[in-house]
């Protein structure tokens, strides 16, 4: 007992001449009582474009996942090691502007099957012979960037799947929703922002959205047309956002010089891989 007490008088006295025991570069001042997710702990560095590219012009995929992982630790975002494999993916849709459209993601589960015929095998309900299919992803932007405009038809061809139905739900930072439509959750149109604040590809011939709404962290906003055309642009701070969803792998761009992929990479990933 002596001993124990002597280490904590020694930590006690310490924290006034050395700044306590234990790791040093230790944060003690943040507060995460009232943490809402909106504001990172730290701040998150905003890199031009050219970061993101070597000097052939080829995309530099390894550069875009250091960028993630930081603003991830500015928030306090668990990376675990399945984070650090290929599964973590990342596109810039072969336009070459990453810092501006681009995106990172993983899917923590797409499934596909039919009822009957998973877990036991034991399952003879009414639903046995029904495909079923769902999906968990993560996207992560980093500040101002922003998805293309896309939507997802349906895939009745192979097991009759309708189109993709998806729920986001801001974990950290914030966004702004695009959309064909306008729904019953605030959406204001696209042409009462001011000029530098609309986004990348608006007034194009090809662009078909038309309709903005904002997000914070903490929010849930659903797509409630099925095909509509629609996507996301990050905040000031970037954003971390899970999608709830049916599966789906099927994605089509309006404009059609866009495909998932990374210009002049050498690895080119693609939702339906």
């Amino acid at each position: 007992m002596r001993k124990v007490a002597t280490v904590l008088l020694l930590c006690v006295f310490g924290l006034t001449l050395i700044g306590g025991c234990g790791p040093t570069e230790t944060n003690t001042e943040i507060n995460t009582d009232n943490y809402t997710g909106l504001e990172p702990f730290s701040p998150i560095a905003e890199l031009e474009s050219a970061a993101f590219y070597g000097e052939d012009g080829a995309f530099d995929d390894a550069v875009a996942k250091e960028a993630y992982y930081d603003m991830m630790k500015s928030y306090h975002y668990p990376i675990p090691d399945f984070l650090k494999t290929e599964e973590f993916w990342t596109a810039d849709f072969l336009q070459g502007d990453f810092a501006k459209l681009g995106m990172a993601g993983i899917f923590w589960k797409n499934a596909v099957g039919t009822y009957g015929e998973v877990g036991s095998g034991e399952y003879e309900g009414e639903f046995k012979d029904t495909d079923y299919g769902y999906l968990g992803h993560e996207i992560f932007l980093l500040p101002g960037q922003m998805l293309p405009e896309h939507n997802h038809f349906g895939n009745g061809s192979e097991m009759g799947f309708g189109p993709k139905m998806e729920t986001w739900h801001i974990r950290h930072g914030s966004v702004e929703f695009f959309g064909e439509y306008q729904g019953e959750e605030g959406e204001t149109p696209i042409s009462e922002m001011s000029e530098e604040d609309q986004p990348w590809g608006y007034g194009e011939e090809w662009f078909r959205s038309k309709y903005v709404k904002q997000c914070d962290a903490g929010e849930i906003y659903s797509l409630n047309d099925p095909e509509s055309y629609h996507f996301m642009r990050a905040g000031p701070n970037g954003a971390i956002v899970a999608e709830y969803a049916t599966y789906h792998n099927d994605v089509k761009f309006s404009d059609p010089t866009m495909e998932f992929g990374n210009s002049e990479a050498a690895r080119i990933t693609k939702l339906d891989e």
